[in-house]
C-alpha cells in the first residue's frame, strides 16, 4: 500500500443516500474531498446531497447493468477528477427455500445477485481505464463493501446475500493481485452488524439496532473505526466484532493470494 491510502480527491459512493454510504460521504466531505453519491431514489439523493454538501448526485440502479456504460461516460465527462469508487450499494433479502415459492425465491435472488455482484463488477471494470490513467497523479482506489457474512455465513435466512458477499470478498482479493503495479488500489470493507435499514425486509426490521443487539455498531462509530484502519494502510477492513472474523481469515489465507 502507498504511504497515503486516502490520497484520492474525488469519490463516487453508490448507495450514498443513507446508512453506511451517507456516513462515509459525510466523513469524506468533512475532510475536504469531493463526494458524488448515486442511488435509486432521486428524492432521497437530492435531500442527502443538499444536507451533507455532496458535489453531485446521480440516479443509478446498480442492478441495471445495461445502464452503467452510459452512466460512466457521463460521470467521467462531468467529473474527470474522479479517482475513487466505493461500491456500497447492496440489498439483503430473507429467503427460505422450503417456504418461498421457486418463482418468488428466484426473482428476489436474481435481483440480489444483480445489485450485489454484477453492479460492482460492471462499475469497477467500466471505470478501470479511467482509473489507470490516474497512475502518474497518485493513482486511484476501488473500494468494495462486502460483509462479515461473506466470511462466516451465520445469518441462515440470507443464503443468497451471504454468497454475494463471499463473491465480493474473493473478487476484491484477486482484483487487488491483478492490479498490482497499475496504480489502482483495491480496498475491501467488511461491515459487521451496523445499525442501518439493511434489515428492512425482515419480520423485525430493527433487529440490527443497538437496543436489540449490543454487538451492533452505530453507523458513526463504524465509519470512525474503518477510516482509522484505512488510514493505517489496511486493505481488508472491518470493525467491532468483525475484526476478529476478518483477521482470522487474513492470518490463515491472506498472504497467499
Amino acid at each position: 500500500m502507498p504511504s497515503q491510502p486516502l490520497n484520492f480527491s474525488t469519490v463516487l459512493i453508490t448507495g450514498g443516500a443513507g446508512g453506511i454510504g451517507r456516513a462515509l460521504a459525510t466523513h469524506f466531505i468533512s475532510t475536504g474531498k469531493k463526494v458524488i453519491i448515486a442511488g435509486r431514489t432521486a428524492s432521497s439523493l437530492k435531500t442527502t446531497a443538499s444536507e451533507i454538501g455532496a458535489a453531485a448526485y446521480y440516479v443509478l440502479d446498480t442492478g441495471d447493468t445495461a445502464s452503467i456504460p452510459s452512466f460512466i461516460a457521463t460521470l467521467v465527462k462531468e467529473h474527470p477528477d474522479l479517482d475513487c469508487l466505493i461500491n456500497n450499494a447492496g440489498v439483503q433479502r430473507p429467503l427460505q427455500v422450503l417456504e418461498d415459492t421457486p418463482e418468488d425465491f428466484l426473482k428476489k435472488a436474481d435481483a440480489e445477485i444483480d445489485i450485489n455482484i454484477r453492479g460492482p463488477l460492471h462499475l469497477a471494470l467500466g471505470l478501470l481505464p479511467h482509473f489507470r490513467g490516474k497512475k502518474e497523479g497518485g493513482g486511484a482506489t476501488i473500494v468494495n463493501v462486502s460483509s462479515v457474512l461473506g466470511f462466516v455465513p451465520f445469518s441462515v435466512i440470507n443464503p443468497v446475500y451471504n454468497g454475494t458477499k463471499a463473491w465480493l470478498h474473493f473478487w476484491s482479493v484477486n482484483l487487488r493481485s491483478q492490479l498490482e503495479g497499475t496504480g489502482v488500489r483495491v480496498v475491501e470493507i467488511a461491515p459487521p452488524m451496523v445499525a442501518t435499514d439493511l434489515h428492512r425486509e425482515r419480520e423485525d426490521p430493527d433487529d440490527n439496532k443497538k437496543e436489540k443487539n449490543q454487538a451492533t455498531l452505530e453507523v458513526g462509530e463504524f465509519v470512525r473505526e474503518v477510516v482509522g484502519r484505512w488510514e493505517e494502510g489496511e486493505e481488508t477492513i472491518s470493525a467491532g466484532m468483525g475484526v476478529e472474523i476478518v483477521g482470522r481469515w487474513e492470518e490463515e489465507f491472506g498472504g497467499r493470494y
